[in-house]
């Protein structure tokens, strides 16, 4: 099979593989070396998102190779008298994905790069009006070489203007946003309304596949034709299935933007909503009858509106619940009417608030007894904590940030041996974060789950390296350990550790709710 996949007879199979690579660009170069097939797979996908890797951007040279006279001109008006050479692969068409304000950044170092000897850098006003030219024309050269988005970001917070000719390029050059299925719109500023308003037009009239729509750092006072922009874009969509907003301040008025959400009923998963009120617009989620998961940060009292508001006896069945930074009571609300429906929850939580945090662990045992995935962070590490996860009996992934303030070493120890000899036999994932620190060793020496994946900060001496070998001795079951950080970890520890499991970074086997 090896020998088949090294000359390219099972293409499909091989371009999973390399797909996993995506964001491993160095390995991927390493690919386009092997041979003229392994080159011919890898490039397409290393040059799906370019913009967005922190390396030195005289790639975007390659992008200007097809210039015609016209375009070469442009750029010698802005001082720019380079040779393009031509290139084997035409690189525009494999764009996949596209930040704005990444690619302005980008063009910004180019042209410093381009133009280092030249003295049209030290006036900012000349420096700041090529950034735009150069913006505009290699907008132009991705638009009109064929590119087909899946991801736009249309992030203003550091992007210029865009000519009203990349508006008309875009209409002659449908395909650049009829694939696009993730959206996510930050930092409109008050000078780019009108800019914006155009990009929302196009993005309504060619982009009708989004299935996920991030507005970010909205704010309430925006132009109502932004909010008439925001609307055609939603009912624009053939089946949008997650949606969300966040106010760049306490968001209030919507204008009819939540209202249109009426569209997206039978195909609406997903509802994130950070720093904003619940208004009687927001009664349109009660009639989203495929809606299953929410995720609620900064809301405080408004999550009580919103508890009123969807009714899991008409219609709603919400199976995963994120709150982050909201009033305990209003939590517990939540957990009371969606309690036998929850699956996943997370939970983040604003500091040491003991008896309410007691009646919250007191709510998850006697409404969430189907919880298969729990994320508590900025909890006490208290005996309730540990009674609680030790009833959840179909507990199979658990993620703690627990602070131990006020906990004697003795009684923590002793703690952490109950938390180890309780945990459910069902659980397979346990992320333990940095909170347990030096206590690792006890935990692991007492444990008997078959865990597949166990997360924590560092092995941070042998204590913890030798518990970590028993703990794999007893337990078949595991095949990873992940660590946040490995840069200190003595070699000859790591290979004695490497011989009964692989170590990872964190990142690569952590489970999102």
């Amino acid at each position: 099979m090896a020998s088949k996949i090294l000359t390219g007879d099972m293409p499909e199979l091989m371009e999973k593989i390399l797909n996993n690579l995506e964001y491993e660009i160095y390995s991927l170069y390493s690919c386009t070396l092997v041979n003229r097939y392994w080159c011919k797979m890898s490039i397409p996908i290393l040059w799906q998102e370019p913009f967005v890797f922190n390396r030195r951007p005289l790639y975007i040279s390659n992008y200007f190779s097809s210039l015609g006279e016209y375009e070469k001109n442009i750029l010698k008006e802005c001082g720019i008298n380079e040779e393009f050479s031509k290139t084997i692969f035409d690189y525009a068409r494999f764009l996949k994905a596209l930040d704005l304000s990444r690619l302005e950044f980008q063009v910004e170092q180019w042209i410093e790069l381009v133009l280092v000897n030249s003295n049209l850098l030290n006036d900012i006003n000349l420096k700041y009006n090529i950034t735009i030219v150069i913006n505009n024309l290699l907008f132009k050269v991705l638009i009109e070489n064929g590119a087909t988005l899946h991801n736009l970001d249309l992030c203003f917070s550091r992007v210029r203007e865009y000519k009203p000719e990349i508006f008309y390029v875009l209409e002659q050059n449908e395909q650049f946003l009829s694939q696009l299925q993730y959206l996510s719109l930050s930092a409109i500023e008050f000078n780019y309304i009108d800019s914006a308003t155009a990009w929302l037009r196009v993005v309504a009239k060619y982009a009708t596949k989004i299935i996920t729509l991030n507005i970010e750092d909205f704010y309430p006072d925006f132009d109502p034709q932004i909010f008439h922009a925001l609307i055609n874009v939603i009912k624009s969509q053939e089946q949008l299935r997650l949606f969300g907003i966040a106010g760049a301040e306490f968001f209030t008025e919507y204008h009819g933007m939540i209202s249109a959400l009426k569209s997206q009923k039978n195909s609406l998963q997903e509802v994130i909503i950070n720093s904003c009120a619940f208004n009687e617009e927001f009664e349109v989620l009660k009639n989203c009858k495929n809606l299953e998961t929410l995720r609620i940060k900064n809301c405080d009292q408004e999550l009580s509106k919103l508890s009123k508001i969807l009714d899991p006896k008409i219609s709603n069945k919400i199976s995963t619940l994120e709150v982050i930074y909201c009033q305990t009571d209003t939590i517990i609300l939540m957990l009371e009417k969606f309690g036998i429906l929850l699956q996943r929850l997370r939970l983040k939580l604003d500091g040491d608030k003991s008896l309410e945090y007691t009646l919250l662990l007191e709510a998850l045992k006697s409404f969430c007894p189907n919880i298969i995935y729990l994320d508590i962070r900025n909890v006490k590490f208290s005996t309730q904590l540990v009674e609680l996860i030790s009833d959840l009996q179909k507990l199979q992934f658990l993620s703690l940030q627990c602070y131990t303030d006020g906990i004697s070493d003795e009684a923590l120890k002793k703690r952490v041996i109950q938390f180890s000899e309780l945990l459910p036999l069902t659980l397979q994932y346990l992320d333990l974060d940095n909170w347990l620190g030096s206590y690792t060793d006890i935990l692991l020496n007492h444990c008997n789950v078959p865990l597949k994946k166990l997360l924590f900060y560092k092995i941070y001496n042998e204590k913890i390296s030798k518990a970590l070998i028993e703990f794999c001795i007893r337990n078949k079951a595991l095949k990873y350990v992940g660590i946040y950080y490995d840069f200190y970890l003595d070699d000859n520890i790591r290979k004695e550790v490497e011989a009964y499991v692989e170590l990872v970074l964190y990142g690569h086997i952590i489970e999102y709710c």
